[in-house]
């Protein structure tokens, strides 16, 4: 999919029990769209069904035509995740579920703000299944990316679908007040010891190498983290200044997504009481 310019109408066969639809909403957050993935066969359940694009909506009904979908699953409920699930609901009667709603205001200003319409009709905490023939998928709690995200294991294939808590084409941004980058982290660190071979996520191709690409991201996050006490152990700094200096080269349209980040780290640092902030200048705590 990488090589060659995205197709918004295929459904593609990634596992024997396992679909997926690509959304027509690419942009530098969510790389060439999101991806909605249908698992099984005859009874279906649908998971992330992205965003309320009649054409994506459309698609996800023409690529179950003449099976029942069972389940809507959501993994959070940032909008390019959530909306199409009223829709895919109203035309099928299935029922939503997964990820407990967002009450607060996100705030961000990014693309991917927060559905505040969502609505499931069950919440599925850690542990919680749903089931079809042939088919289980098991709630396993991950929040960070935001603070209701939750992936979804698939012990027949050995995957877990991971919405963005592990993508295959970047990190993801952790946007406080609702992202946390010690929750993150931590969710990043639960996923060790699992067995899983293959993730799912909703944005970028499958990934075959799960325990190296957390590896690589834990290693990533904690570089992040010296490189901002590096850059202040040379002087207390903006986050704006922090940006300039650490992202060399960064596409403009980056630069709030880069900042809001690098709050994350600054706000689990803080806790951790190696940084402190004077209004908006932050330095090293003596």
């Amino acid at each position: 999919m990488t090589d060659q310019p995205p197709k918004y109408d295929l459904v593609e066969a990634v596992h024997p029990l396992v679909r997926r639809v690509l959304a027509h909403n690419p942009s530098p957050f969510t790389y060439t769209g999101t991806q909605t993935h249908i698992v099984g066969h005859g009874e279906v359940a649908v998971i992330d069904p992205g965003p309320d694009i009649a054409e994506h909506v459309a698609n996800i009904l023409k690529a179950v035509e003449g099976e029942r979908i069972v389940a809507i699953v959501c993994t959070h409920t940032h909008r390019d995740h959530t909306p199409a699930a009223k829709s895919l609901a109203e035309a099928t009667g299935a029922p939503v579920m997964g990820c407990a709603p967002i009450m607060a205001e996100d705030g961000s200003g990014l693309e991917a703000g927060f559905d505040h319409s969502y609505t499931p009709g069950r919440i599925m905490v850690e542990g919680d299944t749903v089931s079809g023939p042939g088919w289980t998928l098991e709630a396993v709690f991950t929040p960070g990316h935001t603070s209701n995200h939750l992936c979804f294991a698939l012990p027949e294939a050995q995957a877990l679908f991971t919405g963005d808590h592990v993508m295959g084409w970047s990190t993801s941004v952790v946007i406080p007040p609702d992202g946390d980058m010690g929750a993150y982290l931590a969710s990043l660190e639960k996923l060790m010891p699992r067995e899983d071979a293959i993730y799912f996520p909703a944005h970028g191709d499958p990934v075959t190498k799960p325990k190296q690409l957390l590896r690589g991201m834990l290693g990533h996050r904690r570089q992040r983290e010296n490189q901002i006490l590096r850059t202040l152990g040379k002087g207390a700094a903006s986050i704006p200044e922090m940006v300039a200096q650490m992202y060399a080269g960064l596409d403009p349209r980056l630069e709030k997504a880069a900042g809001l980040n690098v709050l994350a780290h600054l706000i689990d640092l803080d806790r951790r009481g190696q940084v402190r902030a004077e209004g908006d200048v932050w330095g090293l705590a003596a």
